[in-house]
């Protein structure tokens, strides 16, 4: 929302000698975001009102070029050559003299040109700095000023511009009228209400309308005017006001609708009555595929959720949005009718975005708009249209429909100071709340003091004590509230589960994976791409009321929607060797779910109530995944690197175990998006807390991912929280190391004849580790080799060689037992 600072001063009594950037502050002290604030472009030298007393056509020319005449309040006239030709003989033009700089630093000087001396030059808006139009010159009306007057008075050219973002619970701040009352609370000076005029009895109507849907519309107000002189020009004050808001002027009936809406926040539209038919109705579209052509002139299927303006001949109008084509004010229109209504915002925020047309109009009905203002603003446009383009405003006036009253809030009168923690003077929530525009009434109850505030028709947002609250202090000054922090009790730290998520992040970190947080929200359709079975129990999922993103407005729960987007994003861009990580809560809906209890905001629910509440909410585990692509070693000097494998995603799921301080089993799986020959289930204690392996080609196809990329997910908060655990005792006897080669049935796990190994050698193994993995003749059909290394050591003495042999025999033979392992030769 642009506003000049003349149009502001109209309103509000301004202290003598402010300036923009103190009226920018006063602004933000009452919580308004300042953009940026505008200030006037830079003009010296001569810049004169002129009138236009004749011009010849140069002939032999290329495009066509003027010879004028021009009166500058000087004996004679100076002769100015225009390229332009929206001009006519008795004009009034601004006219640079020679000497004059105009911005850009633009030096006017006088030069021959075209066989004539040119004294002079004639501005347009763009050279002015004051619009982009450079298809013509600048015409002003006659009433603007007289020949040879200074053009910067005349044109406001020292007029500073404030520019503010309004956010969308501030939409009565989409108007010259809300900005100026929150200016007037700010500084704490006289607020005239520009809706503040006489609104006389309708004698009748002005033309007949039907709501048909008085929940999208609930009042239309129409008022007619007669005899506008369609050639009658714009007042200059009112398009440079509408030029500093960055609306174009057009004609003087919309630009006087344009200038009411950007005044009092009441969007208007203007028909040609002699192009209605029939009685006006509001209504919803037909499904049987009714079409509006808009006044951009494209043609809109209708959707069955619009609501319209229509007359006899069918729509005219998309509500609240953007008017049609058919009743469109002309060059030859001298009976216009006015209509100002007040609409449902929801209704008006999906017919805009449906139709990916958004307007001024929609922006403010969005945001809610004054039910009382319809008659005021069609009053106030018939009379500037009367006033500027003649005519006569008829007798009847239209008012279809009502403003609901709003309902008044009841507030303890100490409630802003004991929020705030301040104490404030006596009387200052009541007149703080007056000057927002509310209704205030004190009264007793029980004792104690309580203010009765009937909040103004332009703010439904007022609904709960706590809003009253926020504008007593909003006013006030957010400033003088104390910043106090709480003393953090001593002998506190982190819990073992938050010391736990800062281990597993940080391990991660450390082993070449990059922490991302992605889009918390998916689509149930991605389950499809996983390949994911129907009774799958990720499938499951709650969706949100008000999504972020209408096609992701899912719960997670799983992590590997989110991180796998984010992995594609990578890759996209360039990143094929990539590792990433997120931990993040997942959730996980009741197969039942529970009824929400009803809590109150006045007072501390009580016990049974919260266990209620926690009982009703779904279960958010914390998980951990990572996913990663391309190269896990890269190449150089050093060797051939070495590309991402199964066995990566299993290795940072030991890790994750490892910086928990729990041991990790695993096992083979099937599970989708795996590939079910590269799956492995991860277990802890027998408990399955994760998935780890490499997706399906299937599914790395649909999400357009690398081939081989892999994934693992695990579910942090299933690990057993284990309390530090002490320093490692570290043998002072070397260690006796032993290699075995088993071979095994090609089907038979690795991580099975790992298990059997282990528990057949004892405690004197330390540690074991898969070194080596062979396929071919030497070990026949369907068979595989797999060779081990063993590190045998005793914490207490030095390890012979022959009790290392006799625990390497013996889980040997505990693999031949369960696994039908024989040793290599």
């Amino acid at each position: 929302m642009r506003v000049s600072v003349s149009w502001l001063a109209d309103q509000v009594e301004l202290p003598s000698g402010i300036t923009a950037e103190q009226i920018g502050e006063a602004f933000v002290r009452v919580g308004l975001e300042v953009e940026e604030i505008h200030h006037p472009p830079v003009v010296s030298g001569p810049l004169r009102l002129g009138r236009v007393l004749s011009f010849e056509e140069l002939p032999d020319l290329k495009k066509p070029i003027r010879y004028c005449q021009v009166e500058v309040g000087e004996i004679a006239p100076r002769g100015i050559i225009c390229g332009a030709t929206n001009f006519a003989e008795g004009d009034l033009v601004v006219v640079a003299l020679p000497g004059t700089v105009l911005p850009g630093d633009f030096a006017i000087t006088a030069r021959k040109t075209y066989g004539h001396v040119s004294d002079g030059m004639i501005c347009s808006l763009k050279e002015l700095e004051l619009g982009s139009d450079h298809t013509g010159i600048l015409v002003l009306p006659p009433e603007t000023g007289e020949p040879g007057q200074d053009a910067r008075e005349a044109l406001g050219l020292d007029d500073p511009i404030i520019e503010l973002n309004i956010t969308p619970d501030r939409g009565y701040c989409f108007s010259v009228r809300g900005l100026a009352r929150e200016l007037a609370c700010s500084l704490d000076t006289h607020f005239r209400d520009p809706a503040r005029i006489e609104v006389p009895e309708a004698e009748g109507e002005a033309w007949p309308v039907r709501l048909d849907d008085p929940a999208g519309c609930r009042r239309f107000v129409a008022r007619r005017v007669t005899g506008v002189n369609p050639k009658a020009p714009s007042p200059w004050w009112m398009r440079r006001r509408l030029l500093a808001a960055g609306v174009r002027p057009i004609s003087l009936a919309v630009d006087v609708t344009n200038y009411v809406m950007m005044e009092l926040g009441q969007p208007l539209h203007a028909y040609d009555t002699a192009t209605l038919t029939d009685d006006i109705v509001v209504r919803r579209a037909k499904a049987s595929g009714e079409k509006l052509t808009t006044l951009d002139d494209a043609a809109r299927e209708l959707d069955p959720d619009d609501l319209l303006i229509t007359d006899g001949s069918g729509p005219i109008g998309l509500a609240g949005v953007m008017g049609g084509a058919s009743t469109e004010i002309s060059d030859n229109t001298d009976d216009v009718l006015l209509e100002a209504a007040n609409f449902e915002p929801a209704v008006i925020a999906r017919g805009a975005r449906r139709h990916k047309l958004p307007s001024e109009a929609s922006r403010r009905f969005e945001r809610a708009v004054d039910p009382e203002l319809p008659p005021v603003a069609a009053e106030r446009a018939a009379s500037l249209l009367v006033r500027y383009g003649g005519g006569a405003i008829s007798a009847g006036r239209t008012d279809a429909g009502q403003a609901p009253a709003p309902a008044p809030v009841v507030m303890p009168l100490e409630l802003p100071d004991q929020v705030a923690g301040v104490r404030y003077e006596r009387g200052v929530t009541a007149r703080r709340l007056g000057q927002i525009g509310c209704a205030v009434e004190l009264r007793s109850s029980a004792g104690n003091a309580e203010i009765v505030a009937t909040p103004p028709s332009w703010r439904p947002d007022l609904l709960a004590p706590a809003d009253l609250v926020e504008e007593v202090l909003r006013l006030e000054g957010l400033e003088q509230i104390p910043s106090v922090l709480p003393l953090a009790p001593p002998g506190r730290g982190l819990t073992l589960a938050q010391r736990r998520r800062r281990n597993v992040s940080r391990t991660l970190a450390e082993a070449g994976y990059v922490e991302v947080i992605p889009f918390p929200f998916l689509s149930g359709a991605v389950f499809d791409a996983f390949g994911c079975a129907e009774d799958d129990a990720r499938r499951r999922t709650l969706r949100l009321l008000n999504p972020l993103d209408a096609e992701r407005g899912e719960l997670a729960t799983t992590l590997l929607p989110g991180l796998l987007e984010a992995l594609t994003r990578n890759v996209s861009r360039g990143l094929t060797d990539t590792a990433l990580f997120h931990i993040g809560q997942v959730v996980l809906p009741q197969a039942e779910p529970k009824p929400v209890p009803s809590v109150p905001v006045h007072t501390r629910p009580t016990d049974e109530q919260i266990r209620g509440l926690l009982a009703a909410l779904p279960a958010q585990p914390l998980h951990v995944a990572v996913a990663l692509t391309g190269m896990r070693e890269r190449p150089g000097w050093w060797g051939p690197g070495r590309p991402a494998t199964w066995a990566d995603a299993v290795e940072a799921a030991r890790l994750v175990a490892e910086a928990a301080g729990v041991e990790l089993t695993v096992a083979a799986a099937e599970l989708a998006p795996w590939h079910p020959g590269r799956c492995a289930a991860l277990r802890v204690n027998e408990w399955p807390v994760g998935y780890a392996g490499e997706l399906h080609p299937k599914v790395t196809e649909a999400l357009g991912l690398p081939a081989r990329t892999c994934a693992m997910e695990l579910a942090l908060d299933a690990l057993p929280l284990t309390e530090p655990r002490p320093a490692p005792s570290v043998s002072p006897f070397p260690p006796v190391l032993l290699d075995v080669a088993l071979v095994v049935d090609a089907a038979q796990p690795s991580a099975k004849v790992a298990e059997a190994l282990r528990e057949g050698a004892g405690e004197l193994l330390e540690h074991l580790r898969l070194f080596d993995v062979y396929t071919g003749d030497q070990v026949g059909e369907g068979k595989r080799s797999l060779a081990f290394t063993m590190r045998m050591r005793a914490p207490d003495r030095t390890l012979t060689r022959e009790e290392a042999t006799a625990a390497r025999d013996a889980a040997v033979a505990v693999a031949a037992e369960r696994c039908g392992a024989t040793v290599r030769a």
